[in-house]
């Protein structure tokens, strides 16, 4: 068995694109629109996944887009969340955050951040390797909302 892919359904492809693919770095790697079904596929992955000289496929986002529903999906927390990790945490979080992203739990340990997607999806942001010294202002930072 492999993993294959993560699918979230998304009310808006514009916004869903601008927060995944615009602030977060991924690459759209392929789309399909179902004409006949009404919906658009639209595959994603982070930019350290892609790499082409490998054989195998990344494993990849899809946002499902309905193109007739008009009724928000909700939620979003009912299946957990997204994972990724990410070179620099801080550095990360401070450009969603200068990007307009609410940081929902902030790095205060140096090694896990909690965003949502314009779809409030959770997506976990946890440093690659060793957590990052503790450092303001993340340290003193009061969690947002929820996650």
């Amino acid at each position: 068995m492999k993993y294959l892919h993560t699918m979230i359904r998304v009310n808006d492809v514009e916004a869903a694109l601008d927060f995944f693919v615009g602030k977060l770095g991924m690459i759209e790697t392929r789309r399909k629109e179902d004409e006949k079904g009404r919906y658009t596929l639209i595959f994603l992955v982070a930019d350290q996944d892609l790499d082409q000289s490998k054989a195998e496929r990344a494993p990849e986002l899809e946002l499902t887009y309905n193109w007739d529903n008009d009724a928000a999906y909700g939620g979003g927390r009912n299946f957990g969340h997204l994972a990724y990790t990410v070179k620099n945490i801080y550095e990360t979080c401070q450009k969603l955050m200068d990007e307009g992203v609410m940081i929902n739990r902030p790095p205060r340990d140096g090694r896990m951040a909690f965003v949502r997607s314009p779809d409030g999806i959770s997506l976990e942001l946890l440093q690659e390797g060793e957590a990052l010294a503790p450092a303001e202002p993340w340290l003193s930072m009061e969690n947002t909302g929820s996650w």
